[in-house]
C-alpha cells in the first residue's frame, strides 16, 4: 500500500517523521512544519486505514524503504503516538528519538470504538463529526480551524477512519512501555479529554521518559500551541552541542 507524504526541508538534514492522527491527515502539522523545516528533513505521511496499531507501523516501515530512509526520529499525536510506541519496541533500530503526544497505550474500553466504528461504516463521519471535534479543542480556538478540521474529519473515508478505530479497540501497550528505548518525551495537554494528561504519566513512567503538560490546549495540542509545541519537540530532537 502505498501512502501519500510530503517532504520538507534539506534532504541532508535528519529525519522527523510525523502521521496523521485518526480524523487528519498529513496537513495535521501544516503550522509546526514551518518551525522545523530549516533544521530537520521533515516526512509528513497520511496513516491508512488499518485495524492493528502493528499494520499501521508496517505500513510505515515500507514507505521508508520506498524512499530510501533508514532511520528517523518520530513524533505522533494520538494514534500516531500509538503507531511511534509499537515503531520503537518492534524497529527499534529504524527509531531515533521519540515524541509522544496527546496519546495513551490504552484507550479506553474497546466497545466504544467498534460502536464507532461500525456507526461509520453505516452512515459516514458527519454524525460524528462535531462531538470529535468538540474534543480536539478547546473553545478558545480560532472558528475557522475547527471548521477546516471538521471538513478534514468528514472527507476521511468511513472505511479508512473505521479500520483505525478497530485498530484502537485492541491497542493495549501497557505491559510494554518498558520495552521503548529510545529517548522520549511525552507531551500532554491540561484540556485534552481523549488522552488526558494522567495517560500521558502512564507511559513517562513507563518508559522513564521526560513529560510536559501543555496549557491552553485540548487533544489537538499541535495546532492550538503551534510554537510552544514545536519548540518542545526541536528541543528534544536537537543534538547536544559541546561547547
Amino acid at each position: 500500500m502505498r501512502l501519500r507524504y510530503q517532504l520538507d526541508g534539506p534532504a541532508s538534514e535528519p529525519v522527523l517523521a510525523l502521521p496523521s492522527s485518526l480524523g487528519t491527515t498529513l496537513e495535521l502539522w501544516s503550522e509546526n512544519v514551518p518551525y522545523w523545516a530549516d533544521r530537520f528533513c521533515v516526512l509528513s505521511y497520511d496513516q491508512s486505514g488499518r485495524r492493528t496499531i502493528a499494520e499501521l507501523g508496517q505500513d510505515f516501515l515500507a514507505l521508508l524503504d520506498e524512499i530510501g530512509i533508514e532511520r528517523v526520529s518520530y513524533c505522533g499525536l494520538s494514534l500516531g503516538g500509538a503507531t511511534g510506541m509499537w515503531l520503537a519496541a518492534n524497529a527499534s533500530e529504524r527509531i531515533d528519538r521519540l515524541v509522544l503526544a496527546c496519546t495513551s497505550p490504552r484507550f479506553g474500553e474497546p466497545e466504544q470504538w467498534l460502536e464507532r466504528a461500525a456507526l461509520v461504516r453505516e452512515r459516514g463521519l458527519e454524525p460524528i463529526a462535531d462531538a470529535v471535534v468538540g474534543r480536539w479543542f478547546t473553545a478558545a480556538e480560532r472558528p475557522e480551524v475547527v471548521e477546516r478540521f471538521r471538513a478534514m474529519l468528514v472527507e476521511t473515508p468511513p472505511e479508512v477512519y473505521a479500520a483505525c478505530c478497530e485498530a484502537l479497540a485492541a491497542w493495549d501497550f501497557r505491559d510494554r512501555l518498558a520495552t521503548i528505548k529510545a529517548p522520549t518525551l511525552v507531551i500532554a495537554a491540561a484540556q485534552d479529554r481523549a488522552a488526558p494528561p494522567e495517560d500521558a504519566e502512564l507511559i513517562a513512567s513507563g518508559i522513564g521518559a521526560a513529560q510536559v503538560v501543555l496549557p491552553d490546549a485540548a487533544h489537538l495540542a499541535n495546532v492550538e500551541q503551534p510554537a510552544a509545541f514545536a519548540a518542545l519537540v526541536t528541543q528534544h530532537l536537537a543534538p547536544v552541542e559541546v561547547a
